[in-house]
């Protein structure tokens, strides 16, 4: 029986420095495509939703050979996302009702870390979905958004919970971690998540619960196919 997955995609096209420079970003393109080719693939629904229901902006760098393997993986990749329709047309993310969707999914991109991490409808999303008990994935840049996630009594329903994100490390090793206001991993510590930390751009998913995370772009494919597991 078929499914509906909402997609939460980032509207921001760049990421604020700490110098103030606004870096060009927006979602990355493998942490999108691969798993919207799963869920499809297997014969789900998915809906894609932004802050305002603004069309989302792909990553530049996320289409080069050299993030994709070379020339010919980039061109299929920018074939395939051109193909997926439901970006030309983004519900709003305040609009969404949690009810209508089987299971949510954040991609990444620096995106993320301009607007979800301060978006208080995403915020509430997550704690709904978190407490739904509805599959929740979440990856690479994309756990930023987990720090608008806030109870009334200010607290974070994430901290405990065993998780991932795009290390310190590897943003060390993109060669932006020191012009960054701030480094995801340390944000989700901060919040008191039990944060797992893998090998760097080597595929690493952390489950717990009905909430799975995943460290990098490698990590997109096997935590799509957890979430699959989990719809049935």
């Amino acid at each position: 029986m078929a499914k509906t997955v909402l997609f939460v995609v980032t509207g921001a096209d760049y990421w604020t420095l700490a110098d103030g420079t606004k870096h060009p970003t927006g979602f990355w393109a493998e942490e999108l495509v691969a798993p919207y080719r799963a869920f499809t693939a297997a014969g789900h629904d998915v809906v894609v939703a932004t802050p305002g229901g603004v069309v989302p902006t792909v990553d530049q760098g996320s289409l080069s050979a050299g993030a994709n393997g070379g020339q010919e993986q980039a061109d299929a990749l920018r074939a395939e996302l051109a193909g997926i329709g439901a970006l030309a047309a983004p519900l709003k993310l305040a609009d969404v009702d949690l009810a209508d969707y089987d299971a949510v999914f954040y991609p990444g991109g620096h995106g993320p870390m301009e607007d979800l991490a301060v978006d208080a409808d995403s915020g509430r999303l997550l704690i709904a979905a978190l407490e739904s008990g509805k599959p929740l994935g979440v990856v690479c840049h994309g756990p930023a958004a987990l720090l608008a996630a806030v109870r009334p009594d200010g607290t974070s329903p994430f901290a405990g919970r065993r998780l991932t994100g795009f290390t310190n490390a590897e943003e060390t090793q993109a060669g932006l971690a020191d012009r960054a206001k701030w480094l995801l991993q340390d944000r989700l510590v901060q919040l008191g998540a039990d944060f797992q930390e893998g090998t760097p751009w080597a595929p690493h998913v952390v489950t717990d619960a009905n909430l799975v995370t995943g460290q990098n772009p490698a990590s997109s494919v096997p935590l799509a196919a957890e979430l699959l597991s989990r719809l049935g």
